[in-house]
């Protein structure tokens, strides 16, 4: 396994991380005792990068992580979040963040993590966020409680003015760099590598979209851009190939990230996820898929408050 270092941390993490959210039944009802043994070997195979959220389940996922880790805990690097707890339910307040930490140790059965997130900062309030949360993060990774900080959004504009304004160690954005989109290379990217900040890049399938079963129905995205990834995925089925394998490889290859987070809830899944890595894509396929998706790339939609928005 592949592992790169992130950013000015000492920490080195797996190019493949586990996404926990789909552990939580953010997507449908996994097996727990399935999810448990994916966890396992995933660490056995050298994927040593974990993220998880109170937000996943409802702490479901945090709780399913926790259970897994018992005797494994100091195998891998291990991230969680704080200030998102439902769909609108958002608290970025010094008083929540230092309760949520302690909630989310219990659940994940250890006394530190070693990277806390603010999660999805671009729907709270960003002079909080940069004078009241980022503060308190930092008085938690005095306290022990959490080796390195950070925090997770959609718009890059969000990302960077916060990196701009206060030092960060760790930053995840999401759908911002995948094969249907690179802007993420072009904004965050430079800001990140200026000051050092190890980046963290999620949704390499762009929330289901560059898959077989294609973008659930809740996904933000119009229309043309599904239709143009199930011209892709027809292509890559016509040619005997998984669309997601390839948006998969072009995402773990991209080194500019220190690891990217793939959703798994079963063995199956960790095993696929490995294959890719030794699998190298037809640069002719991948050609015909870019060429496919050409047309949509780098649609970006609205996401949080409306002054943080891209």
């Amino acid at each position: 396994m592949e592992c790169r270092k992130l950013g000015n941390t000492q920490l080195t993490v797996s190019i493949v991380g586990f996404g926990t959210s789909p552990l939580g039944n953010a997507f449908r009802v996994t097996d727990p005792a399935e999810g448990k043994r994916a966890i396992h070997l995933a660490i056995r195979e050298g994927i040593n990068f974990f993220d998880t959220s109170p937000l996943y389940g409802v702490t479901l996922a945090e709780e399913r992580l926790g259970s897994a880790l018992v005797g494994k805990r100091q195998d891998i690097v291990l991230m969680t979040k704080c200030g998102r707890y439902g769909e609108a339910e958002f608290d970025f307040s010094a008083k929540r963040i230092t309760a949520s930490v302690d909630e989310s140790l219990k659940r994940l059965r250890t006394d530190y993590v070693d990277i806390l997130l603010a999660h999805d900062v671009e729907f709270g309030d960003l002079g909080q966020i940069i004078t009241e949360a980022i503060p308190a993060m930092r008085l938690l990774q005095k306290q022990g409680k959490t080796r390195f900080i950070g925090v997770s959004a959609y718009p890059l504009k969000t990302l960077v003015r916060i990196a701009e304004s206060t030092p960060l160690d760790i930053i995840l954005t999401y759908c911002r760099y995948n094969l249907l989109i690179n802007d993420a290379d072009r904004i965050l990217m430079p800001v990140a590598e200026k000051h050092g900040i190890g980046v963290v890049n999620a949704s390499p399938l762009h929330m289901g979209m560059l898959t077989v079963q294609g973008a659930p129905d809740w996904h933000p995205a119009p229309q043309k851009v599904r239709d143009a990834a199930k011209q892709a995925a027809a292509l890559c089925r016509r040619h005997g190939l998984d669309l997601s394998a390839l948006a998969l490889r072009f995402c773990f290859d991209y080194s500019r990230v220190a690891t990217t987070m793939v959703g798994m809830t079963t063995c199956k899944h960790v095993e696929d996820n490995l294959q890719t890595l030794s699998a190298k894509p037809d640069p002719a396929i991948m050609q015909q898929v870019r060429s496919i998706l050409a047309p949509v790339f780098n649609y970006v939609w609205p996401e949080g408050r409306p002054e943080n928005q891209d």
